[in-house]
This record gives C-alpha cells, sequence and structure tokens, in this order.
C-alpha cells in the first residue's frame, strides 16, 4: 500500500475515532452506539497499520483485492447498524403503543379536568345595564 494512502487511512481512522469520543462526550451520541462505532474505528486502523493482515483476511473470506474485503465489511457493519435500529425502532413503537392505550384509559376513567369549561363558563357575561 502506498504511504500516501496508509497515512489517510491512519489519519481517517483517528479522525473517526475522536469524532466518536467526542460526540460522546458531549452527550449527542449513547455509548450503546459508540461501542459498535469504536470498534470498526479501530479495525480499520488496525489495517490501515498492519497491510499484512488485511491481505490475509482478504485470502481468508476469497476476495481478490483488499478494497473488496474494506467494502465487505463495510456493508456487514452497516447491515449490523440496520438491525440494530430495527429492533430499537420496534421497540419504541410498541412502548409508544402501550402509553397511548394508558394515556386513553386515563383519560376515559378520569373526572373532568379543571382545563374544561364549565356550563356557567360559557354563558356570556351578564351586562349591569340591562336591567
Amino acid at each position: 500500500m502506498p504511504i500516501e494512502t496508509r497515512i489517510l487511512a491512519v489519519a481517517g481512522s483517528l479522525f473517526v475515532l475522536g469524532l466518536i469520543v467526542e460526540l460522546v462526550r458531549r452527550r449527542q451520541l449513547k455509548e450503546e452506539y459508540s461501542l459498535l462505532w469504536i470498534l470498526t474505528a479501530v479495525v480499520l486502523l488496525v489495517f490501515a497499520l498492519w497491510y499484512e493482515l488485511l491481505l490475509k483476511v482478504t485470502d481468508l473470506i476469497g476476495a481478490v483485492l483488499p478494497s473488496s474485503t474494506l467494502f465487505f465489511f463495510g456493508l456487514v457493519f452497516v447491515l449490523l447498524m440496520l438491525l440494530h435500529f430495527s429492533v430499537r425502532v420496534s421497540m419504541l413503537e410498541r412502548r409508544i403503543t402501550a402509553l397511548v392505550q394508558e394515556i386513553g384509559l386515563l383519560t376515559i376513567s378520569a373526572p373532568s379536568s379543571p382545563h374544561e369549561p364549565h356550563a356557567e363558563d360559557e354563558a356570556p357575561p351578564r351586562s349591569s345595564d340591562a336591567a
């Protein structure tokens, strides 16, 4: 691998790793999601630093080029993220449905709300001149 490509790959991996740490620190990314991202950045860093390992993995999975190996693992990563988010969305959808049903039951069984107007509040005000 040319030294320029290796430097770019190492710099990109370190940038992604630093970005993930910063997002977690600012609480913009939850820790549970950061683990998979950190693992991915570390794997890319290892492959950038240890090109022979990338070649061995390429031979192991039967790929022709090392770039094909990286694309394959990138696809696996994206599929795992999609599966994870599908599970999370399904779980949140079930929780929202349960919450909506609970709010509906509470609304039906609760006495009239203090925010609802009473019958005497709806009558127009009487004018003192009209008597």
